[in-house]
């Protein structure tokens, strides 16, 4: 009977310690995406608040960086990450763009006091990539951390191809 019990101890320690909780694993179907939204607006009529869909959904786990077009600079484009604040002279907040997500959209919105007095070039026909980056790759990372409000840095650290971005129009 003892040698009973010890085979059935001996496999059955072989069988725990062939599973594996390894957070090394990855999943390597997952990769980051880039999307950009054009013809973006922010009116009284979204309330400033344009809702952007994933499709497909996305990890509960992954990160969501949304940068805006504000330009181009020899023939680059120059992105600004969010949230993006523009103050008056007196130091008070005039309006910003923020953003918050859920793994089915992106909510856009700008913030404010006085958002349709804002100019036009500011809430009609913006551009905005939204970057989505697996959970597995930005946890445990503390060093080394790539500056997030850089866009091309963000691409290249996460090895993101953007010439394979996904573009939704509003």
């Amino acid at each position: 009977m003892k040698k009973i019990l010890t085979l059935f101890a001996v496999v059955g320690l072989m069988a725990f310690s062939s599973c594996s909780n390894n957070d090394d694993d990855v999943d390597n179907d997952t990769i980051s995406e880039v999307y950009e939204v054009s013809n973006v607006n922010f009116t009284s009529a979204n309330n400033y608040n344009p809702i952007i869909g994933l499709n497909p959904a996305i990890f509960d786990s992954d990160m969501v960086l949304v940068y805006r077009l504000v330009g181009v600079d020899n023939g680059n484009d120059v992105w600004r990450l969010a949230p993006e604040n523009y103050f008056l002279a007196d130091g008070t907040l005039d309006f910003g763009f923020d953003y918050d997500f859920t793994k089915n959209d992106v909510s856009i919105y700008m913030v404010g006091n006085n958002l349709g007095g804002v100019v036009d070039s500011f809430r009609l026909n913006q551009i905005f990539r939204i970057v989505i980056i697996p959970g597995y790759v930005t946890t445990g990372k503390s060093v080394n951390k790539p500056d997030y409000s850089n866009y091309n840095e963000v691409i290249k650290r996460f090895n993101i191809d953007d010439s394979n971005i996904k573009k939704i129009k509003l």
